[in-house]
């Protein structure tokens, strides 16, 4: 698997189902985090992740290794629709991404920083000013890895979903 070349690219439309239930697989077995039963809404639009990924500007992408599924994630070109709670919404000249998931096969194999650098090539290219994210404290490995992107961590960002805290960070550009 480690040899095989991965492809990024912007998913099909009959690749959208399966990348939901990548989300749901991953997101579910992290430790900590909120269970479906917890929150329900929050699972269901991972299932739908087709549905946030049709806002202005959004892109569902992917990485393949061969034909299978490595990882996904949703960038937003403009903020404004990334949808998450707190004032991430409000700010101006950024991008987002959200969602970043990495089959359990493909983990540490830099696939989750591929992604990521891919969001952020889209968001210099659209000649955006900064990249917001954010992360919970059951995604201690993402966290580590946009810390050293140079992800800063932005305490104005963070918010309550539900009753799990989120925490926001932004790469100046």
């Amino acid at each position: 698997m480690q040899n095989e070349k991965i492809t990024v690219r912007n998913a099909r439309t009959t690749e959208v189902s399966a990348i939901g239930q990548l989300m749901i697989q991953v997101y579910s077995a992290l430790e900590g985090f909120p269970g479906i039963s917890e929150q329900p809404a929050y699972y269901a639009m991972l299932a739908n992740v087709g549905e946030l990924a049709s806002r202005p500007g959004a892109e569902l992408i992917v990485a393949l290794s061969g034909e299978r599924l490595a990882g996904a994630v949703v960038y937003f070109n403009d903020i404004q629709f990334y949808g998450s709670g707190g004032t991430a919404t409000q700010e101006k000249e950024a991008a987002g991404f959200r969602l970043l998931a990495v089959h359990p096969n493909f983990r540490k194999q830099g696939i989750g920083r591929l992604l990521a650098e891919t969001c952020i090539a889209r968001a210099r290219q659209a000649r955006r000013n900064q990249v917001i994210i954010h992360s919970t404290r059951s995604m201690r490995t993402a966290w580590g890895m946009y810390q050293r992107m140079g992800f800063l961590r932005s305490e104005d960002l963070d918010f309550l979903q539900g009753e799990l805290p989120v925490f926001g960070f932004r790469l100046p550009l």
